[in-house]
């Protein structure tokens, strides 16, 4: 019996939606007490935008902006975090301690970043994507479920079906990560149980990286045979078209609210603890790379010139590059603060841009806070 590692934890995640801060402890790694909420493509609804402007020449056919999408953004980036996480996973089988795991750490954590957003499809099944990055974790759980498990040492964790039903804060690279970089696990030899438990993190992570990869073909044909007889997940090209424009919305989202928005805090009360994967030193890289990928989705969504998505994509990046703060820590600092918010309000500009240049094209428009789902 496992009650504090097993599944179900996913699945109070999954259906909570509340993030309240109401309180803080001194432990700078425990930020708001409620669980984040796992968002999923199928609860962001997109509307149609008006007929008229499609009739007026003002949307392109979504159906070749949804295969190039699938085809030269999607399934190279799931391939390319397949090979990432396996490698990481043979590095991890050969030597488990943490200096030897941080390179190929980094590689599957920048695999990720490119292709992260992409919530919809194989992803959604068995909740993976939480299990593959539990972030935000506003209570903590990764740090209290890692000391329980170094302290009870379950045999389960070296079953590899076994730990796939372990709590997502046991998983993943939010967990790895406090096994590699974290002073108060990092320090296990080859034969410490600590050792065992990065095996099966990165053989969980390598595991489902995988089956993402062979499952996305699959999705991928029902994707763009949208509208064709037999397919009844998308019953018209507009709603394949609907799902990768909403992707690309949300992503931009979780940049600016999630990635910058939470170390930002308030002016009263910055949170540089808060910063995603920041013990990892990689909380700006992973804006960076996030940017440079949703910038290429948005170039493939639409075979129409999108001049000022691509131009405010290309002032984000380059603000996001000429900050000189790895970790957000400088938000502490009014300078420091003004800069990052800078970068959040460039984010917010391509979100606009997105919605205003891109979204006619298509013939779709954002029709609520992609990231509320409700």
């Amino acid at each position: 019996m496992r009650p504090r590692f097993a599944r179900p934890l996913a699945t109070r995640l999954d259906t909570d939606t509340s993030d309240t801060v109401t309180s803080d402890t001194a432990r700078p790694d425990v930020a708001d007490p409620t669980p984040p909420r796992a968002p999923r493509a199928s609860a962001w609804p997109v509307r149609l935008i008006a007929p008229a402007l499609i009739a007026a020449g003002l949307a392109a056919p979504a159906s070749a902006g949804v295969e190039e999408a699938v085809t030269q953004h999607i399934l190279p980036r799931q391939d390319a975090f397949a090979q990432a996480t396996a490698t990481l996973d043979t590095a991890a089988q050969g030597d488990c301690t943490a200096a030897k795991l941080e390179a190929p750490y980094q590689e599957a954590f920048d695999a990720w970043a490119r292709v992260g957003h992409i919530r919809l499809g194989p992803i959604e099944e068995d909740g993976r994507a939480l299990a593959i990055a539990f972030w935000p974790d506003t209570r903590g759980m990764v740090a209290g479920t890692l000391r329980d498990l170094l302290a009870d040492q379950p045999p389960e964790v070296a079953d590899p079906a076994e730990f796939a039903e372990f709590s997502v804060a046991a998983r993943g690279l939010f967990a790895l990560e406090r096994l590699i970089y974290d002073p108060d696990f990092r320090d296990y030899g080859a034969d410490d149980y600590a050792c065992t438990l990065a095996r099966a993190v990165t053989a969980d992570l390598a595991r489902m990286a995988a089956e993402i990869d062979a499952e996305w073909p699959d999705y991928a044909t029902t994707l763009t045979t949208a509208g064709e007889a037999g397919n009844s997940r998308y019953l018209s090209r507009d709603e394949a078209a609907q799902a990768l424009f909403t992707v690309l919305l949300t992503g931009l989202e979780f940049d600016a609210d999630q990635r910058i928005g939470r170390p930002l805090g308030s002016f009263e009360r910055p949170r540089p603890a808060r910063a995603e994967a920041w013990r990892a030193g990689r909380s700006l890289r992973n804006v960076v790379l996030s940017l440079e990928s949703l910038r290429d989705l948005a170039q493939r969504l639409t075979d129409a010139p999108v001049p000022e998505t691509l131009a405010a994509f290309d002032r984000a990046i380059a603000e996001a590059q000429q900050l000189n703060d790895p970790v957000f820590a400088g938000v502490e600092d009014p300078q420091g603060r003004f800069e990052a918010e800078i970068l959040q309000q460039r984010i917010q500009a391509v979100r606009r841009a997105v919605e205003t240049e891109i979204g006619p094209r298509l013939g779709v428009a954002a029709g609520f806070n992609s990231m509320d789902g409700d």
